[in-house]
């Protein structure tokens, strides 16, 4: 009996110690399996892009709404302004003034700003134009709706020549599809689309020969009216202009006088 007890204790503890080891042996920490997938990418390398952090209007000081902001140097344009190239171009741009309107998010080009020392107007004048401003009121640019940005043609009436009709008007439009670049002092429409006030004066983007036009236009004219255009005819060609105001109908040596309103001609002397 004594030598039985001891056998099964034997096998009790040989059992507890096997259990024992199991256990333990389970309660240990997997190991990593590390798979080599090649060779690793590198990181994506960033640069500082100066981006504006709100909508700047034309012809506004673009003020505190500039930050720097991280981008892929992959995708850094020329034209942006970086903080690796001028680290204190906030200070140097915060009194710019915007050329075009710009946009919260987008990046910054200083072609889009109005350079030191250039008037605002003559900035955003496209090479070989000229900017030439004329009265106009309610009844004579479309009732107010006109708008900086619009195209618009431009009518003559004048008085006819008693010579020819004795009596009546002669109304001819004299140029055709001219971009409004102002309205008074305003260079664009409200944040509404919408005009405060019937302006006095529009300022109008011409070319030289346009210039001259206008100015003889001004002194000949009892009104001169402006006829706003679709948007979706500012990309035709202008047509045939009052060219004869300012070209003696293509005689050259010729000086043209406007008195009382009626144009005459004479040779001019070499």
């Amino acid at each position: 009996m004594v030598a039985s007890r001891l056998i099964i204790l034997s096998v009790a503890v040989a059992a507890a110690g096997g259990a024992g080891y199991v256990a333990k042996n389970m309660a240990t920490a997997p190991q990593e399996i590390v798979i080599d997938s090649g060779p690793q990418q590198p990181a994506i390398q960033l640069a500082d892009v100066l981006v504006l952090s709100g909508d700047v209007p034309m012809g506004e000081a673009v003020g505190d709404r500039l930050s720097w902001q991280s981008w892929p140097a992959d995708n850094v344009n020329a034209s942006f302004v970086t903080r690796a190239a001028d680290p204190e171009a906030i200070d140097k741009l915060k009194t710019s003034l915007a050329r075009v309107a710009m946009y919260g998010g987008e990046p910054l080009r200083r072609s889009k700003l109005v350079g030191e020392g250039q008037s605002f107007m003559s900035s955003i004048l496209p090479s070989g134009t000229r900017a030439i401003a004329t009265r106009i009121a309610a009844d004579t640019s479309a009732g107010g709706f006109i708008l900086p940005n619009d195209f618009v043609d431009v009518i003559m009436t004048r008085r006819a020549d008693a010579s020819n009709s004795g009596s009546g008007f002669i109304t001819e439009t004299i140029l055709r599809n001219i971009k409004i670049l102002a309205i008074d002092q305003a260079i664009q429409e409200d944040e509404e689309g919408r005009r405060v006030k019937v302006g006095e004066t529009a300022t109008l983007e011409l070319t030289p020969q346009q210039a001259e036009i206008i100015t003889v236009a001004q002194q000949m004219a009892d009104r001169l009216t402006l006829s706003l255009r679709s948007v979706a005819d500012a990309q035709e060609k202008a047509g045939d202009e009052a060219d004869y105001l300012v070209t003696g109908n293509g005689r050259r040596g010729t000086i043209r006088l406007i008195k009382s309103g009626e144009v005459t001609e004479v040779g001019a002397r070499k």
